[in-house]
């Protein structure tokens, strides 16, 4: 049976961020809200369970809570901030408000340094902290193992009973050595092996897929993103040509993207399947036409990609099953935990008149970077699993105002350039979004002793982690004066470039 460490849930901010060091320890983990019942947990037969932080105070008459019995289930606890709270607070100890809330780095003090907890990690170092609410007397049998100069209780064990809390987050990168910590817990004190690696899940993956879909035709809407394009790659070593994979090109790509697309997924490419290309451009331009507002120009691409898959979809015929590329963050945002199998349901705005008796989602257990991984795993190109961030709306949100032909093209090719020399430059594109975009404002330049009126092409380039905040990257100013003169040597209809310098917040990533 497949070792998993649980993760309950009580509106921690960091609780994805948990999970994916659980997951870098090569451990599968699922998080789960804090109302799971004892016994659902039980069955899972987890090998440990942690407790996430939260915004509450324990004593609150709504405060989330768990079932106690949790702590007599025999497998290793860690509570994180709120959950050590509660740890202390259901079993006997006590929690109050400290003299002193602490945000920021802390400087940790180790007080019990045979801790398994803190096996390997220095006497003195660094921590994170968030809290209002602090454990002011622990449980009966626990002992306190570290503190900081305003919190005397900043970490507390009873190793006997494997029950482990922090009052500090070990999963934050502000917190040195709490991957360390982390990866004690769940291999060490959990007693794991360690084997939860992409090969296998491919493997186990493609077996279940097999059981499940049986002699079943499969239907996906491929958009070309990494998340259709590894569920369309998995789906094919499971089941070959009964599925069908629908790419509609609406004109809105990423140049020479359609192209690369049709060339690993259609007739003699990598992949075994049916590949339909519908081309589409011309509908959707003309439905842009005139279109300013940015919400009426995603609402209206939305609508008319499902009018073109649903023709296509009906041409096709009878569908058991419909495959999305749902990955672990959109089930944990969705509110939902554990493998639950949505079926006769339209998903995403997904047309009615389409029937299927199941939705198969074979990523629903990755995140992101485990999509990509599985991607490589399953022969797909580097290029393509490893592209760059791309809006559903494609490039009609990275053009301010109407949408045309002309505008598509300029954005197209200025955003290859800048992609281009970014690349040759030695740039790490991995860690944020890196394009071009058009304005809608143009201004008169001299080209060649010849007066211009063009249009003013933005580069965009910023720094992230989670996509909720970003930054702008501080980029060469030598490689951001070779993008502009090759952008306005090489691509028609521009004749000044700008580099935006704004952070999230107070602006979003893309410009509408």
């Amino acid at each position: 049976m497949q070792e998993t460490v649980v993760i309950l849930d009580f509106g921690g901010q960091y609780k994805q961020l948990i999970a994916r060091r659980v997951r870098e320890c090569n451990v599968y983990c699922e998080i789960l809200p804090h109302t799971t019942s004892i016994e659902a947990i039980r069955a899972m037969q987890p090998k440990g369970v942690i407790l996430t932080g939260g915004p509450n105070s324990v004593y609150a008459a709504d405060a989330p809570s768990c079932d106690p019995e949790l702590f007599a289930l025999g497998v290793p606890v860690l509570g994180i901030c709120y959950g050590a709270q509660l740890m202390a607070y259901l079993l006997g100890g006590s929690v109050r408000t400290a003299r002193v809330s602490e945000y920021g780095k802390a400087d940790l003090m180790i007080d019990l340094s045979s801790s398994e907890l803190f096996w390997n990690v220095p006497r003195e170092t660094s921590c994170w902290m968030s809290h209002t609410d602090w454990i002011e007397r622990v449980p009966e049998g626990f002992t306190v193992t570290a503190h900081t100069a305003s919190c005397p209780i900043a970490a507390m064990e009873h190793a006997e009973r494997g029950l482990y809390a922090v009052q500090f987050h070990p999963e934050v990168v502000h917190t040195p050595e709490g991957a360390q910590m982390l990866r004690a817990f769940v291999r060490d004190i959990c007693q794991t092996s360690g084997c939860w690696q992409m090969p296998s899940f491919v493997k186990t993956q493609v077996d279940s897929l097999r059981r499940k879909i049986g002699t079943g035709r499969v239907l996906l809407g491929l958009s070309g993103g990494v998340d259709s394009s590894v569920t369309a790659a998995l789906l094919s070593r499971a089941i070959g040509k009964q599925l069908t994979c629908v790419f509609v090109d609406h004109g809105l790509m990423r140049k020479d993207e359609a192209a690369e697309i049709e060339r690993v997924f259609g007739e003699g490419g990598r992949f075994d399947l049916q590949f339909v290309k519908v081309d589409a451009k011309e509908r959707f331009y003309s439905a842009l036409e005139g279109v300013t507002d940015p919400e009426r120009k995603r609402k209206i691409i939305g609508e008319q990609f499902i009018r073109v898959f649903e023709t296509e979809a009906k041409k096709i015929g009878t569908v058991d099953f419909l495959a999305q590329g749902t990955i672990y963050p959109d089930v944990v945002e969705s509110g939902t935990g554990g493998d639950v199998i949505k079926s006769h349901h339209n998903v995403g705005g997904l047309p009615e008149t389409v029937s299927f008796r199941e939705i198969v989602e074979p990523l629903r257990l990755l995140f992101k970077d485990e999509v990509r991984k599985a991607g490589l795993e399953l022969g797909l190109p580097a290029a393509l699993v490893n592209r760059q961030p791309f809006p559903g709306p494609g490039l009609a949100v990275r053009i301010v105002g109407e949408v045309t032909r002309d505008k598509v093209r300029i954005v197209q090719e200025a955003d290859a350039i800048f992609r281009e020399e970014l690349e040759r430059a030695g740039v790490d594109m991995g860690s944020g979004q890196f394009f071009a975009a058009l304005t809608n404002m143009q201004s008169v330049g001299v080209m060649g002793d010849a007066r211009t009126y063009a249009y003013a092409v933005v580069l965009r380039a910023v720094l992230t982690s989670d996509y909720m905040t970003a930054r702008a990257a501080r980029l060469s100013y030598d490689v951001l004066d070779l993008c502009m003169s090759r952008i306005i040597n090489e691509v028609r209809g521009v004749n000044r470039v700008l580099y935006d310098l704004t952070s999230k917040p107070p602006s979003t990533i893309e410009l509408e």
